[in-house]
């Protein structure tokens, strides 16, 4: 299996370690202070990485750093909830926060730090951190796309589901949506939903992604992409759709984002920018760090979004539960596209807006930023200086409508 084969080839990397040390260390006096080693070489010739931490131990408000504290909140087998928390007091520390619904695409969560520091600028931030597959236990049990939204449902309920703020990436929206939903149809009501670039009903102008999607059918994926957990992980014969394979993918579709980032590291080593070259250089391990889905978390997603669109068209149930989005009634929704989105095509996110369709038009905002691609949605400077004040005034003006309390209607 390629996943064994894999394996073998980093044991046999890690085993080489103690000797291009040694050379390193040799060669270190040979080189200027500063000048780069080939510890990121050895390391990107290594296994899939371990995501680099968070680390955001202070952000910037009006002038002045504010620390931050990280702490886990909520935890299951496949998912941590973290909690990313501004120390202030009064007015401040008691906006509303935002639940960041991180998608299970083959990255680490982390690969959002540049979207959670933004955001921390104005709120608190809860974020959900997939875990790697290869690294849960087989006797933990199975993961499909309907786990994925009874853990969002769990999670949103247990931070404070009245007056939070849902911000949902890529394929983060539709289990994003479809959990709101049934919240709602608890009575609980989030303030607002944002949804980013996703692929809530994919026959909208569908893009090189969902045709290939659709043009195979579920056995072509199970014997083409999945493969098994080998030894020494803790997920040792669990079935996976490995990171490698997405990353590889991702690369090969948007080349142009790898390259970028491999040339803004080396521009900076070439120019003595050695903090600058550390910043490039831990984007590309946070774009590099992938994780494995589970057999049936991939499979479900393929089906239920791309064959079936089963919540585009209203059929879609977690357990014996309907989605129902039109029981969003309480709650603003915002959908933005990018223009260059060559990932999830024009409309397919707006179409959130046709399913929820018991919303008031103030309760509405559709916004397409026409020189964004996908990535840019959410990293970046047109993330920072475009999207992200967008999203904050879209979310003073949730708060407001939110507090008012709800109409009541004549039976």
């Amino acid at each position: 299996m390629l996943y064994a084969w894999l394996e073998a080839q980093r044991e046999f990397v890690r085993a080489c370690q103690p000797w291009t040390g040694a050379a390193q260390r040799a060669d270190a006096t040979a080189r200027p202070a500063g000048w780069p080693t080939w510890g990121p070489m050895t390391r990107a010739a290594d296994a899939v990485p371990m995501p680099p931490p968070f680390a955001i131990a202070a952000v910037v408000i009006d002038g002045a750093a504010v620390a931050i504290d990280e702490r886990i909140v909520d935890d299951t087998p496949f998912c941590a909830l973290r909690k990313f928390a501004r120390r202030l007091d009064g007015d401040a520390a008691a906006r509303p926060a935002v639940f960041l619904c991180t998608p299970l695409a083959g990255h680490h969560a982390v690969m959002l730090r540049e979207t959670v520091e933004t955001l921390l600028a104005t709120r608190d931030v809860y974020v959900t951190d997939w875990r790697n597959a290869r690294d849960v236990p087989p006797d933990a049990g199975a993961f499909g796309l309907d786990d994925y939204v009874r853990t969002l449902e769990r999670f949103i309920a247990g931070a404070n589901a009245n007056g939070l703020h849902v911000m949902a990436v890529c394929q983060a929206t539709v289990p994003a949506l479809a959990a709101a939903a049934l919240l709602a149809a608890r009575g609980v009501h989030v303030a607002s939903v944002a949804l980013l670039g996703g692929p809530i009903d994919t026959r909208a102008h569908p893009t090189l992604v969902d045709r290939f999607a659709l043009e195979h059918d579920l056995d072509w994926f199970r014997r083409a992409a999945i493969d098994v957990v080998p030894p020494p992980y803790a997920g040792a014969g669990r079935r996976v759709y490995p990171g490698f394979v997405q990353h590889a993918a991702i690369v090969v579709a948007h080349p142009q984002r790898r390259v970028a980032l491999e040339s803004r590291y080396w521009a900076a080593w070439m120019t003595g920018d050695f903090v600058g070259a550390a910043r490039c250089l831990r984007e590309m391990n946070e774009y590099g760090a992938v994780l494995d889905m589970t057999e049936r978390y991939f499979l479900d997603t393929i089906r239920v979004i791309f064959h079936e669109r089963l919540l585009a068209d209203g059929r879609w149930s977690i357990g014996r539960r309907r989605v129902t989005p039109q029981r969003l009634t309480r709650t603003a929704l915002c959908t933005i596209e990018g223009g260059r989105d060559d990932i999830s095509g024009a409309g397919q996110t707006h179409a959130a807006h046709q399913l929820c369709d018991a919303l008031p038009d103030a309760a509405r905002e559709r916004i397409t930023a026409p020189d964004c691609d996908h990535y840019d949605l959410f990293l970046g400077p047109h993330w920072r200086q475009s999207i992200y004040p967008a999203l904050e005034a879209f979310w003073t003006r949730a708060e407001a409508q939110h507090a008012r309390p709800p109409r009541r209607t004549a039976l």
